[in-house]
């Protein structure tokens, strides 16, 4: 199948979570991706779970991170390791990290470095606060939890009353992740038209910032400041979830006459004419006596009732599924959001698939994450032309690793 990034190359020498983010959408979508590792391997070899023994080449989260890149040791405290990456970024699109902004200055791997090394080169840096900061952030160190706690997401996330909580993905490395992608694809576009590269500069901040959605809105019109509502909507009702008899449900009605459809459902439907519940700011205002009124009907019936009743009314709603109910889910089965892999060392493994569905080019998984150090004579021979003695010259000096697996 032909995939739509297919020539672009990409060094990655990202680590963890935010940029390895970057990295798998590109390499999903057919782009040659490095991924660069320290002689030790990234940091993510050492999460788990691990499929048997906790060992570098068995982490779960690292293979599903990883998948469809290529594997490089690379030791850049030396300086014939440095040469390397240096040969690389020559023949390259895209170059990609995820240090403290003064890491690759100090490596002599700066913006205005890699300019002279390629004019063409797109650099994307993704870190806690930006490379572009305050003196005094420069040095800040930032985890995704730093990001949702600085951003403000933590304020407003969490039960009602509660202590402000982290939102139960890793969404600050993701997000930006995500946005270092658009950002690389808009240079890539840019650079068709022009020839000439830049940088892309990511912060987890700003990306975490940039979603808060009507919480910034809400404060710069209003001068309110938004706190945590639990699973209400701060503007919508009833937007939220409903114990019923057995479990829970979604209920998300937002318009008026989603709202004049719901009551009819619930039986209920006197509500719809009541003058505190007409129009949705109404029944925003009087949440709470709408939802004393609700409550008591919504525990009357199981989930799966009130799914088909809901369903056939053609109302907004879904069980909360716990991840063995999505990963078992008929329609993620479909759309085959769960695939299997064949991962060296530990045999069949099932993670998430791409989500970028293209009609003539969509992401897919089709290659396995790289055992530590697996490619790494193969880019040297295949992409920089070294010949037999000059790898093993670097083998025995640890610049590169000895093969694995």
């Amino acid at each position: 199948m032909a995939h739509a990034l297919e020539g672009i190359r990409v060094v990655d020498l990202s680590h963890v979570l935010a940029a390895p983010t970057t990295t798998m959408y590109l390499a999903d979508m057919g782009a040659e991706v490095i991924h660069i590792e320290p002689p030790h391997g990234d940091d993510a070899r050492e999460f788990g779970p691990f499929i048997g023994q906790a060992e570098k080449n068995r982490s779960g989260y690292f293979i599903s991170l990883n998948r469809n890149k290529k594997g490089m040791v690379l030791d850049l405290k030396q300086e014939k390791g440095r040469e390397v990456l240096r040969e690389l970024i020559k023949v390259s699109d895209i170059i990609i990290e995820n240090f403290r902004p003064t890491t690759m200055k100090k490596m002599g791997f700066d913006w205005e470095d890699l300019q002279k090394i390629n004019p063409r080169i797109i650099y994307c840096s993704i870190c806690g606060f930006g490379h572009d900061s305050l003196p005094e952030y420069a040095e800040r160190p930032s985890y995704d939890m730093v990001a949702q706690a600085y951003s403000g997401l933590m304020s407003i996330t969490g039960p009602e009353g509660g202590p402000p909580c982290r939102v139960g993905s890793s969404v600050g490395d993701i997000i930006s992740g995500t946005h270092a992608a658009v950002g690389i694809l808009a240079a890539l576009h840019y650079r068709e038209r022009t020839g000439r590269g830049q940088h892309v500069d990511i912060s987890m901040i700003d990306s975490l910032f940039s979603t808060l959605e009507n919480a910034v809105v809400r404060y710069t019109i209003n001068g309110d400041i938004p706190t945590p509502l639990g699973g209400i909507h701060p503007s919508i009702t009833p937007f939220q979830g409903y114990q019923t008899k057995d479990s829970w449900i979604i209920a998300a009605i937002g318009t008026d006459q989603l709202f004049a459809k719901f009551c009819q459902v619930i039986g209920l439907e006197h509500l719809k004419e009541d003058p505190k519940f007409k129009t949705n700011p109404l029944r925003t205002k009087s949440r709470n006596d709408l939802n004393a009124l609700l409550e008591p009907v919504m525990k009357t019936k199981g989930t799966a009732e009130w799914a088909e009743l809901f369903t056939n009314a053609g109302l907004p709603f879904s069980p909360i599924n716990s991840v063995k109910d999505i990963c078992e889910d008929a329609h993620i089965a479909y759309r085959k959001m769960l695939v299997e892999i064949d991962q060296p060392i530990v045999g069949k493994v099932r993670i998430s698939n791409s989500a970028i569905r293209l009609s003539e080019t969509p992401g897919e998984v089709y290659a396995p994450a790289p055992v530590l150090g697996q490619h790494s004579e193969d880019i040297l021979r295949d992409v920089l032309g070294y010949s037999p003695e000059k790898i093993g010259q670097m083998k025995e000096a640890g610049v590169i690793n000895r093969t694995v697996g």
